[in-house]
C-alpha cells in the first residue's frame, strides 16, 4: 500500500515547486519567478480535484501568463533598480587635457581629469592636439568619450 495517492503527490509537487520559486524569487532582485511561483500555487487546485497532470500544467501555464500580463507593466513602474553610480562616471562633465592627440583613425588619445590618466577618443571624430582641454561626454570601459569645450 502507497503512502500517497497520485493525487497526492501531485499536489505535494506542486507545493514543492511553488517554494523552490519563492525561494528563487527571494534571492533575485528582479521579479522574475513571482508568477510561475503563483501558477503553481493555483494548479494545486485541481491536483487537489483529481485533474489530469495535462489539466494542471495547463492551469500553471495559464496562471502564470496571466499574472505576468496583467501585473508586470504595473510592477516596472513601480520598482526601479537604480543604476548604481561609480567613481569613474564622476568624470562626466568634467574638463579633461589632451595628453596625447586624440585621432580615432588611428586608435589613439589620452587626457588627463582629475590626476588621472585615461584613454579618449572624439565623440564626433575630431583630432585634438596635446595640451586642448576637452570635454568629457561618456565613460565607456575604460575609454572616455571626449568633445570640444565650448
Amino acid at each position: 500500500m502507497p503512502f500517497f495517492s497520485e493525487g497526492q503527490w501531485l499536489t505535494i509537487a506542486w507545493l514543492i515547486f511553488a517554494v523552490i520559486l519563492g525561494v528563487v524569487e527571494a534571492c533575485t532582485v528582479q521579479l522574475v519567478a513571482i508568477w510561475f511561483a503563483i501558477g503553481a500555487l493555483v494548479a494545486i487546485v485541481p491536483a487537489l480535484m483529481g485533474a489530469t497532470i495535462w489539466v494542471q500544467f495547463f492551469v500553471f501555464i495559464g496562471v502564470a501568463f496571466l499574472t505576468l500580463v496583467a501585473t508586470r507593466p504595473f510592477v516596472k513602474k513601480v520598482i526601479h533598480v537604480n543604476h548604481v553610480h561609480t567613481n569613474a562616471d564622476s568624470v562626466i562633465g568634467k574638463i579633461g587635457i589632451v595628453q596625447q592627440e586624440i585621432n580615432n583613425d588611428l586608435g589613439q588619445g589620452r587626457v588627463s581629469v582629475s590626476g588621472l590618466d585615461w584613454a579618449a577618443r572624439s565623440e564626433e571624430g575630431e583630432i585634438f592636439p596635446v595640451g586642448e582641454k576637452v570635454l568629457i561626454k561618456a565613460i565607456h570601459g575604460v575609454t572616455l568619450t571626449v568633445d570640444r569645450l565650448i
